[in-house]
């Protein structure tokens, strides 16, 4: 049973949660996007939770909020905890980050040296490779509402847009303390004001408005885990069975799949991250027989590869592309090019019908999946083991005040 308060994990002695079903969930939602972003025909990709997939991203916004909320309400309580905080978040993200744009840098590097990997794209380092962008995306500024389009590996918009959201909701913290949440209510009122009267797609926004989606995803996760604290302040409710909490995860799912099926691009869609923060709560519960399978082991290790699934998916597909092109020259039977997909147009594996579509794309997964696993051991788990070690170093080295107040004493004290 997950406890949601640290308070109550103290008193019980207990260690820090993880919400294993909600980090299952956060697996299922990243290939969700990769399927989403993979031009193949069949019943898979036409499908309308499959093309509305990018809402998905908002539960990763929404789950973020949750969590970080869940970690260091407690722990931010100044300056050196803030730093020490910032450290933690950019370890997390920001090597694999790099490591995945180093990738992109070198298949650009291929196409300059090797005129044949060039194809019918554009010349290698401009358009959405260009130099400037390039330079935007290190710096994570490509969430911010400064590009003109997705550059580079498209997903990192949200990972520029959530790193910049983790200052903003740190320094409130440490600003205003247990009082941080009255700070969250005008950015959960504010964001989806602005989705509506300014973004032409609504929730479908990535450079344009992305920033503000996560804004009011995140403080959305944020405020809903400080009400479900307070309602059940040491875990959720004991009396219900498991049979009522597996009706209400059934229920919660349910509404889900339907939503994000049939609200798409339409102005409905900004409620999206309400109807995550309902899934978030329930599910960090871990009450019914949904969590229960959600809690088993391949869900668990897939939620372990989300990130790493979520940034380097593009860069697999891409490559599925390239190599696709080159079979179907040398065999003289072309297996990618132009098709329609529920009357957009793509390119890609759509011009051997459905049977071979669907192959295609189990094959993607499984191509994106492996690589996911490779970055983790290689890039994601170590930085994230140095990360945390260089957070804790920096949150217990002396500050200069006490190291000048050491001194003073030294030279105080009479010598022996």
């Amino acid at each position: 049973m997950a406890q949601l308060d640290p308070a109550a994990r103290a008193a019980t002695g207990r260690t820090p949660v993880r919400f294993e079903a909600l980090d299952s969930w956060r697996g299922i939602c990243a290939l969700m996007v990769a399927l989403m972003h993979f031009p193949a025909s069949g019943p898979i990709a036409e499908s309308p939770l499959v093309r509305h997939a990018f809402l998905f991203v908002d539960y990763f916004f929404v789950l973020s909020g949750f969590v970080i909320s869940h970690g260091y309400r407690h722990r931010l309580t100044s300056e050196r905890a803030f730093g020490s905080f910032v450290i933690s978040r950019f370890g997390r993200i920001y090597p694999l980050h790099a490591a995945v744009l180093a990738l992109f840098v070198a298949w650009e590097l291929v196409r300059l040296l090797v005129p044949a990997a060039r194809g019918a794209g554009p010349a290698p380092f401009t358009g959405t490779t260009s130099l400037d962008g390039l330079a935007s995306t290190l710096l994570l500024l490509n969430g911010l509402g400064f590009e003109p389009a997705l550059r580079w590996n498209g997903p990192s918009w949200s990972i520029s847009s959530e790193f910049w959201t983790y200052l903003l909701f740190g320094s409130v913290v440490v600003a205003f303390l247990s009082r941080y949440w009255l700070a969250l209510i005008p950015v959960v009122v504010l964001g989806p004001l602005v989705l509506y009267g300014w973004s032409p797609d609504y929730m479908d926004t990535t450079v344009q408005y992305g920033f503000v989606r996560c804004l009011y995803g995140f403080a959305l996760g944020a405020l809903v885990y400080v009400g479900t604290i307070r309602v059940f302040p040491s875990g959720r409710p004991t009396s219900p069975s498991r049979a009522f909490w597996t009706a209400i995860e059934l229920a919660v799912l349910a509404v889900v799949l339907v939503f994000v099926a049939l609200a798409g691009k339409q102005a409905i869609g900004i409620v999206g991250p309400w109807i995550f923060a309902v899934a978030v709560v329930v599910f960090s519960f871990e009450g019914g027989a949904v969590s229960r399978a959600l809690r088993w082991r391949p869900f668990i290790w897939l939620g372990m590869l989300s990130y790493a699934i979520y940034m380097v998916h593009i860069f697999v597909q891409s490559r599925m592309i390239n190599v696709g092109t080159i079979a179907g020259k040398i065999t003289n039977h072309p297996l990618v090019g132009d098709f329609t997909l529920n009357g957009e147009a793509y390119y890609g594996f759509g011009l051997q019908g459905p049977v071979w579509g669907t192959l295609y794309m189990l094959a993607m997964v499984a191509a994106v999946v492996a690589s996911a696993f490779l970055l983790h051991i290689s890039v994601e788990r170590p930085f994230i083991r140095l990360s945390k070690r260089a957070a804790q170093a920096y949150l217990e080295r002396p500050s200069a005040e006490t190291m000048a107040e050491a001194m003073r004493r030294d030279r105080s004290e009479p010598a022996a």
